[in-house]
């Protein structure tokens, strides 16, 4: 990213930049990883690069369902969820490979630890894509000069293909991002939604599944334009609120906020700030890190959270970002707590150079509950013989996300305590 930066004024860059964003509203990206299970595997294992390949939940059984494929294998006619006998009769050659859940994981949380560098206001929206607000990174450069180092950088370090979406929302941005794949930039304005979302069939539309579109076809609403022009009446009687919603939505209008405290299990929760002037001086740099400890601090506690690793940023004057992290046995959320590793990272790692933005994350927080039972020797035997039980529940969580868990967990508690 930062190779597009040399030689240039970086505060005429800056201002000049700013052009590039709207006065009133914002800049929002959808970052969508390709194919992401059969994009981590064949970055795993290179072999894999020019086969069709699957991610199935068994293999070995003839009843097992594709997961997900890569785009070799989606040329051939294998698509998610196939019966796996149906997609080997496609696609004889095909490869398959069972789903390795923590490498997903691991690399998921590499992609957002990297996007979060970018801007604070992070949103992961599943394991594989996140919306990020990047209104006021107009000194990273314009938001497609962002969008493309983005995508460079997660294919050199990760190996990752992703589409962007660029729009003023998050409606649009995630239309935009579904536009071109793979490895798709795609900038998505409301002036174009009449001539480019506006003629497409209602169920292409973002938000409607196959049951909402065929009610809205019943009250001849076919396309997302005869959706814009319904009457509100007749969409509130057929959907009830959802169908008030999806008007606006038609009409390009999405209010929503990108909120990096969105409950998931990728979940991170930081703060940085743009200094107005660079910082030369440690004595300068240790009160802003106290104050961005304090503030990271309050969030946690407000979402009853700690965390056992914890994130340093610095952006320097010539815009290289760098950041380092450590992990600690015990968990934490108190604000010295932060300040003292925070501290003790910026002094290990600054290279003395003027720093233009500071920033501090606690990464993977966890709710205090979950920290309280520990692996010890009593417990130990009991968590073993639930393995295959927690394999099933990772499976449940991938497919339906944390809250077909968290319920249950809840009752599960609530006897005990009685």
């Amino acid at each position: 990213m930062y190779v597009l930066l040399l030689g240039i004024n970086y505060t005429e860059r800056g201002d000049s930049m700013k052009m590039m964003y709207p006065k009133n509203g914002k800049v929002i990206l959808h970052i969508d990883a390709n194919a992401f299970y059969a994009s981590v595997e064949t970055a795993h294992d290179h072999t894999l690069k020019d086969k069709p390949l699957a991610i199935a939940g068994n293999p070995k059984e003839r009843r097992g369902i594709v997961v997900t494929c890569n785009y070799i294998a989606r040329k051939r006619g294998v698509y998610a969820p196939m019966p796996l006998w149906e997609a080997k009769r496609k696609c004889p050659e095909l490869v398959v490979i069972k789903p390795n859940f923590p490498l997903y994981r691991q690399v998921s949380k590499n992609m957002f630890d990297y996007l979060v560098t970018i801007s604070p206001l992070l949103e992961p929206a599943s394991i594989d894509e996140g919306y990020l607000d990047i209104t006021n990174c107009a000194e990273l450069g314009s938001p497609l000069d962002i969008a493309k180092s983005i995508q460079q950088h997660l294919i050199q370090t990760l190996q990752i293909p992703v589409s962007i979406g660029i729009a003023p929302n998050k409606f649009l941005a995630k239309t935009a991002s579904d536009m071109q794949k793979p490895l798709g930039i795609t900038v998505l304005r409301k002036r174009d939604v009449q001539t480019v979302l506006w003629p497409k069939a209602v169920e292409e539309m973002h938000g409607i599944g196959k049951k909402t579109a065929e009610k809205l076809n019943a009250i001849k609403i076919v396309t997302i334009g005869d959706l814009a022009k319904a009457a509100p009446g007749l969409l509130k009687q057929t959907l009830g609120v959802k169908g008030e919603v999806m008007k606006e939505r038609a009409w390009g209008q999405d209010d929503r906020q990108v909120n990096p405290d969105r409950q998931s299990q990728f979940k991170s929760i930081g703060n940085s700030t743009t200094l107005s002037q660079n910082a030369v001086d440690e004595h300068e740099v240790l009160p802003i890190l106290n104050k961005l400890s304090h503030s990271v601090s309050s969030r946690m506690k407000a979402k009853k959270v700690v965390s056992k690793t914890i994130q340093l940023t610095i952006r320097y004057s010539d815009f290289k970002t760098i950041t380092r992290s450590q992990t600690i046995s015990k968990a934490i959320s108190e604000p010295n707590d932060l300040f003292h590793y925070s501290a003790v990272l910026f002094q290990r790692h600054w290279n003395g150079e003027p720093i233009r933005l500071l920033g501090v994350a606690a990464l993977q927080v966890s709710h205090h509950l979950q920290e309280e039972e520990q692996l010890d020797l009593f417990t130990y035997g009991e968590q073993a013989k639930k393995e295959p039980l927690y394999k099933a529940v990772e499976s449940l969580r991938e497919k339906y996300g944390d809250n077909i868990i968290q319920s249950g967990l809840k009752k599960q508690r609530g006897k005990k305590e009685r």
